[in-house]
């Protein structure tokens, strides 16, 4: 090896670039990005990508961007995200990257939280944002990816960032002398947490967070260069950043975008993914949409698929309790495979499939039972925005349900006399932006993170998360109780969609339950009730609908304790989503939110 090019390495060890440029000089003409232009995917190689991170980022000097700079980034996956986040990393400026779908005035907490100094938006929905945003801060700069519309003002396109950066030769030094500055300690992101109990606060990863969690998660998730992973989750999440970007460009693999939730089926029919990362909602959604579909085939095929999918549960049953399959029950699920879900994976788009990776909160037994049944792996993980973000995660051969899986490698955890799970290692984040307090209370003297969550780790080492440590109902005689998993298993109703768990300091447990009203729509028709079925209102307070929620709670729920069981409950009237305000971003239910929305209703269950 040459004596410059050792240098540059070991300059470079432990950097988003190092590890970037690492992969384009391994694989220079594989396909890095794939994005859809023109009704079609289009691939970006890593040779392209890295000349436009580089023109990209001398653009950014150009328009007089310092090392250490803000720059907020508010846009959908696509390539010019991951050209854009990448080319903060070589100028030393740090990513504050947005959900998409968040409302303007998140977005302008954020941006105004941070102190960043320029926002680079995606199409016009975001760019009217960043707009109303610069109206109240007039520092701020807009770097557009697509065309404004005519009439905007003091814009700047991404394209011409390039061309600046192309036509400024002073910068090119510049440009390699802050790369070769790069430390492993030099911040590379802000990331704001999702906020359901409150304002969200701004973790702080440096260039060795992210890389520490790539180099242990390549130890279990086995990405090849050239293989395909379709990119859904935003990548500003934390789990959408290392799992659909940093690990993925790290192994020479191909990243493509999925275009909406819309086009979730047709693109993943049109890429053939090899991995993908969810959240359980979505793979949830996927579950019931299937189970739907399927009771609209003739009776005929209702019936193989249900023998096929009771061949496969069974199977994984044995599997999961570390049985030897019969021959027999073995030959069945071949069978099966061939006749039923083969069929179902490649109409999916699935049939390259290699894995499912989730993570972000629980993913509900009957729907990882499902998949595992039609051979499709989920390896399901936990991480946190402070840990960027893995730390633990379920082996692909040694699969384990309702669990996390076992800590990564380099990362400690434990379970302290409350009952807390906390970390420790190279993932841990620099501390909350601004939020010392916060920081000190979150991280203690032995750098041990406390993460909030309730856990345990069962007999071969892999972790249950059991509760949320702020979540625990402690009732008015002193009883606690654990809402998530009542709510996880309530939400298995097909005609359940979210269940809150209420009751602290208070005598007895209840419930707010928000409708799956699609489900209840035609078990109403099915069933011939008199009822207004555009109105919501009117099916949430119909007599009929609450025996058949209070019929759904005593079949999932039949083994409480006397103290656990859910006294009364409430069904509301709307549907829970992002731009209501009742979910977070990544589909969490704001507690909070709903608390305080709902507070008549709940006090009048307790009356």
């Amino acid at each position: 090896m040459h004596d410059t090019r050792r240098k540059e390495m070991e300059t470079m060890a432990g950097t988003l670039t190092g590890m970037f440029r690492e992969s384009v000089r391994t694989f220079p003409e594989v396909p890095a990005l794939m994005g859809k232009a023109k009704g079609s995917y289009m691939p970006i190689t890593y040779r392209q990508m890295a000349l436009k991170v580089r023109s990209f980022g001398r653009g950014l000097i150009a328009l007089g961007v310092q090392r250490k700079d803000h720059i907020a980034l508010l846009s959908e996956n696509r390539p010019e995200w991951a050209i854009a986040d990448m080319s903060f990393a070589h100028i030393g400026a740090v990513n504050v990257a947005t959900f998409p779908n968040s409302p303007t005035n998140q977005a302008e907490y954020i941006i105004s939280d941070s102190g960043s100094k320029v926002i680079v938006v995606s199409g016009l929905t975001q760019l009217k944002k960043a707009v109303e945003i610069r109206n109240r801060n007039k520092h701020l700069k807009i770097i557009a990816m697509e065309p404004p519309p005519d009439g905007t003002v003091d814009v700047v396109t991404f394209d011409e960032v390039i061309e600046f950066g192309d036509a400024s030769p002073e910068t090119n030094t510049e440009f390699e002398k802050r790369v070769q500055n790069i430390q492993p300690d030099d911040w590379a992101s802000i990331i704001y947490t999702s906020g359901t109990t409150g304002d969200p606060k701004g973790v702080i990863l440096s260039h060795y967070n992210f890389i520490s969690n790539v180099e242990a998660a390549r130890e279990v998730l086995h990405f090849k260069p050239g293989e395909i992973l379709l990119s859904f989750v935003p990548l500003n999440h934390v789990m959408g950043r290392l799992a659909d970007n940093y690990l993925p460009l790290s192994t020479g693999s191909t990243i493509a975008y999925v275009e909406s939730l819309l086009r979730l089926r047709q693109n993943l029919q049109e890429v053939r993914p090899h991995y993908m990362l969810l959240v359980p909602r979505v793979l949830e959604m996927f579950h019931e949409s299937l189970l739907a579909n399927i009771a609209k085939e003739p009776v005929k095929k209702q019936k193989m698929f249900n023998w096929a999918l009771s061949v496969g549960k069974e199977c994984c049953r044995q599997i999961e309790n570390k049985q030897d399959i019969p021959l027999f029950q073995s030959l069945l699920w071949k069978i099966a495979n061939k006749l039923v879900y083969r069929k179902i994976r490649s109409h999916l788009g699935l049939q390259r499939l290699e894995f499912f990776f989730s993570g972000g909160a629980s993913l509900s037994r009957a729907t990882t039972e499902f998949f595992c049944a039609l051979k499709i792996r989920i390896m399901e993980g936990y991480g946190l925005s402070e840990t960027s973000p893995l730390i633990t995660v379920n082996p692909s051969n040694l699969l384990k349900y309702g669990t996390v899986g076992l800590p990564i490698k380099g990362v400690e955890v434990k379970i302290d006399e409350e009952g807390e799970i906390i970390v420790r290692g190279p993932n841990v984040m620099q501390g909350y932006y601004n939020k010392p307090a916060d920081t000190a209370e979150a991280i203690d003297k032995d750098d041990w993170l406390h993460t909030g969550d309730i856990g345990q780790f069962d007999e071969d080492g892999y972790l249950k998360i059991t509760d949320r440590k702020k979540n625990l109902i402690v009732l008015s005689n002193g009883k606690k109780v654990a809402p998530q998993p009542m709510e996880n298993q309530l939400s298995e109703s097909p005609f359940i969609s979210h269940a809150i768990m209420l009751g602290d300091k208070r005598n007895t447990v209840t419930a707010l339950l928000a409708p799956n009203f699609k489900n209840v729509r035609d078990w109403a028709v099915k069933n011939k009730l008199d009822i207004d079925l555009h109105d919501n209102m009117a099916i949430a307070s119909h007599q009929e609908v609450a025996r058949l929620m209070k019929g759904e709670i005593e079949r999932l729920l039949p083994d409480l304790a006397d103290y656990e069981k859910i006294r009364k409950f409430s069904i509301i009237s709307e549907e829970l989503d992002v731009e209501n305000g009742t979910l977070t971003p990544t589909l969490k239910v704001k507690k909070r939110v709903l608390m305080e929305r709902y507070k008549d209703m709940i006090e009048a269950m307790y009356r």
